[in-house]
């Protein structure tokens, strides 16, 4: 059971890592959420230790490109097997009332938090094929999360493009790359014209 449960830890790092591939920005939030910038919808899979880990993923990003929201839909097989949905979110939120999740409008169901690092808080529950079959039908999904001052987050998802990521290929390790370099030059670039206005309205 010992040697099970490591196994399983050592997976769940492993998936942690695949998350990280995708590049991970700081996660204080900061900027005008009007700003906010969204990756779409991509798998990435990798194959360790006699296991196949892929994710499903959608990111969001603040102009300044601090994460405001990240969805994983993580699916282990092989020698381990598991299936994880995982919301990440900045730190600072009130922990008890959980991550709000509410599909096209309806209903909100809570996800608990599961632990907070300085890169942010993880809130996590089973995948299964009900939640899956719930994304492909749906249009948009609202992510909720309770601020340190007691006021609403809502950061609004577009599941557009779900389908398509989570039955099809995934996407190369060079594209992937690509996306953040091209994502890390627009947020250069965004950041030298700031840098600019300021210097040239101080003259």
């Amino acid at each position: 059971m010992r040697t099970l449960s490591k196994k399983l830890c050592s997976t769940i790092a492993m998936s942690a890592a695949l998350f990280a591939f995708s590049g991970h920005a700081n996660a204080q939030q900061q900027g005008n959420s009007n700003q906010a910038r969204a990756s779409g919808w991509f798998k990435t899979c990798d194959e360790r230790d006699e296991s196949k880990i892929c994710n499903v993923q959608f990111r969001v990003l603040a102009g300044n490109g601090a994460n405001l929201t990240t969805l994983n839909l993580v699916e282990i097989t092989g020698k381990v097997e598991r299936r994880v949905f995982q919301i990440v979110v900045p730190t600072g939120r009130s922990l008890p009332q959980g991550i709000q999740i509410r599909v096209d409008g309806k209903q909100a169901t809570s996800i608990p938090y599961l632990y907070c690092r300085p890169q942010g808080c993880n809130a996590e529950v089973r995948l299964d094929d009900s939640l899956v079959n719930i994304f492909k039908r749906g249009g948009g999904l609202e992510i909720t999360t309770i601020n340190f001052q007691g006021k609403e987050n809502p950061v609004p998802v577009t599941l557009k493009g779900f389908t398509a990521a989570y039955d099809g290929p995934p996407r190369k390790r060079d594209d992937a790359a690509t996306r953040q370099q091209n994502l890390a030059d627009q947020l250069k670039k965004k950041a030298e014209e700031l840098e600019n206005e300021q210097g040239g309205s101080s003259n």
